[in-house]
């Protein structure tokens, strides 16, 4: 995908499964929406192939998608219900059934004493409430969803996960950029990660963890605790601590070293070993590690 001689999108090639969940992920500049308009055919690809069920976007396939983009693109000197109700329309709902479902909506989201006021007098996340729900309106089978919890507290961004997952579980398919990490090891199963253009992490997230050194484990003990030669390189002291409750370790896992085997090796060298926890290491410390120090130079465009 170029504009003029510059390159935004290169060599990108990914598939979305029916009913899953995909985390569409990357610094802003790094090419997400771009790819997403080329998908829709509000951009020309340069080259290659766009498909959504097997064949390319066209204003026919409407009803089927739910696309709620970065930007809001309602009708701000409208009246809630009304700008509801005439997306419920375009996407072939009657009037009734339209009403009913955006009064239900409104209430449901804590906005039904706002149904007769103007859109531009909502404040950013009550606005944004309204797009989710011209979005989800009329169960469509495919959701691309932008950035959806932009300008949500905590309060508002799990009722938000709720609505998603309620959908999921109805038989939708959900392409989900975001920035929230925790939001994506909660809820995608598969994620691609860009920087510049392309995919610099893609598949399941256990293994694009797996594949970034994924797993650490987090233990106190007392007593001390020596490097493992005897374990065959099954781990590597990341950080070991005294503290006044005894000492606190962190070790970084070998790709072969299971997690059971290396804590009895631990008791087995007469370590008196405390409390024991195994995780992997988070999306957000692989985003950080792929972006490096040229992360915040990345926020300051647009793609």
């Amino acid at each position: 995908m170029d504009f003029g001689a510059r390159a935004v999108i290169r060599d990108l090639s990914f598939d979305v499964q029916r009913g899953e969940t995909f985390g569409f992920l990357g610094g802003n500049g790094s090419g997400k929406t771009t790819t997403i308009r080329a998908l829709l055919g509000i951009h020309r690809a340069t080259a290659g192939t766009l498909h959504i069920n097997g064949r390319p976007f066209g204003p026919t396939d409407g009803a089927m998608l739910g696309y709620l983009p970065e930007e809001r693109g309602l009708y701000r000197k409208e009246p809630v219900l009304d700008v509801m109700v005439y997306f419920g329309r375009l996407k072939g709902m009657g009037r009734r059934d339209a009403v009913r479902w955006s009064r239900q909506y409104l209430e449901r989201v804590g906005l039904d004493g706002k149904a007769g006021d103007r859109l531009d007098k909502l404040s950013g996340g009550q606005q944004q409430k309204v797009q989710l729900g011209v979005t989800v309106m009329s169960s469509p089978s495919l959701l691309i969803l932008d950035e959806p919890t932009k300008g949500f507290d905590p309060v508002n961004r799990h009722l938000l996960m709720e609505i998603i997952g309620e959908q999921k579980a109805a038989g939708a398919t959900v392409l989900m950029v975001t920035h929230h990490m925790d939001e994506v090891e909660r809820l995608c199963d598969r994620i691609l990660l860009l920087r510049d253009g392309t995919a610099h992490a893609y598949g399941s997230v256990k293994d694009v963890q797996a594949s970034y050194g994924g797993r650490t484990v987090t233990l106190t003990y007392a007593g001390k605790l020596r490097q493992l030669g005897s374990l065959h390189g099954a781990y590597s002291v990341l950080a070991n601590e005294a503290s006044g409750d005894g000492n606190a370790a962190q070790l970084q896992l070998e790709d072969s070293a299971r997690e059971e085997d290396v804590l009895a090796s631990l008791l087995d060298m007469g370590l008196p070993v405390t409390s024991y926890a195994a995780s992997r290491r988070s999306l957000e410390e692989i985003f950080m590690r792929v972006y490096g120090t040229d992360i915040e130079g990345s926020t300051n465009g647009r793609a």
